[in-house]
């Protein structure tokens, strides 16, 4: 694990991403009253040089997902613990060491400049492996076993696809991991026609363009519409800090109207294979 100078230039708008979410998991992290803990993010935060300011002020919403992901698969591997975890566009998530679980079966499937700052910056694991490709590229599917269990997290990565391309991979999953879960965010669709019209997060930055958007309700309808998909639950991401603790907006959060104008974290679950 090496730290220093990380060369912006070398990551294209949605791979340079990766340092967005890492500044605010790390800067969560080092809250005193905050609930999220992740001191690998803190190290990376702290030794990396660049120029993170140019991304605006903080925001809990990547923490607060991160959190929530962790649960998700602390349950799925409390259930089958043999399983494997492939994390779909993992950027420079900590996810792993967060989970505390070393003997996890771990894929990281990402962008080949991506797959090599992990390898500069992060610890090498035993079982973790990397491949260096697009997650839409299908051969990383024959890497898992699905006898044992597989558990997909796509984390901040689905609203920089097309809907045909996630609608297809979602299908694709669900007919080669029977049994195994999805975790997937979504954007509402105001914030994307916004991002394809040159959305300024700050003013020396702009977010890349994300077209994809799924509402909580149309995310309900996945089961009926794509085979293999047996339910897809609306998760609530854990209390934060201030207004990410007032219960009253989560309750506003999940009215009929209210919940599909706001970001979306869903898990969907395939369908068990067939008894022999």
């Amino acid at each position: 694990m090496t730290e220093g100078k990380i060369d912006g230039a070398a990551l294209d708008s949605v791979a340079a991403t990766c340092l967005w979410t890492l500044r605010n998991r790390a800067e969560e992290s080092m809250r005193p009253a905050s609930a999220f803990r992740d001191p690998l993010a803190e190290r990376l935060y702290r030794g990396i040089d660049y120029d993170f300011d140019r991304f605006g002020k903080p925001s809990q919403s990547h923490p607060l997902r991160a959190l929530a992901l962790d649960i998700a698969i602390r349950a799925y591997l409390d259930r089958r613990p043999a399983a494997t975890v492939v994390a779909l566009g993992e950027g420079l998530q900590t996810t792993y060491w967060r989970l505390g679980r070393p003997g996890i079966s771990w894929l990281s499937v990402d962008l080949p400049p991506v797959i090599d700052l992990r390898r500069r910056l992060l610890p090498q694991e035993p079982r973790m492996t990397a491949i260096p490709a697009s997650a839409l590229d299908h051969s990383w599917m024959d890497a898992p076993d699905p006898g044992h269990g597989v558990f997909i997290s796509a984390e901040g990565l689905f609203m920089y696809l097309e809907r045909g391309q996630v609608m297809n991979l979602i299908a694709e999953c669900a007919a080669r991991f029977p049994g195994g879960q999805l975790f997937f965010d979504s954007i509402p669709a105001s914030l994307s026609n916004r991002t394809m019209k040159s959305y300024r997060m700050s003013a020396r930055y702009t977010a890349p363009p994300m077209p994809f958007s799924l509402s909580v309700s149309a995310a309900a309808r996945l089961p009926a519409q794509i085979p293999g998909v047996a339910t897809a639950e609306d998760l609530q991401p854990p209390l934060g800090r201030r207004a990410w603790r007032s219960r009253t907006l989560r309750k506003i959060a999940i009215l009929p109207g209210p919940r599909d104008l706001r970001p979306s974290i869903s898990l969907l679950s395939f369908a068990a294979p067939p008894e022999r």
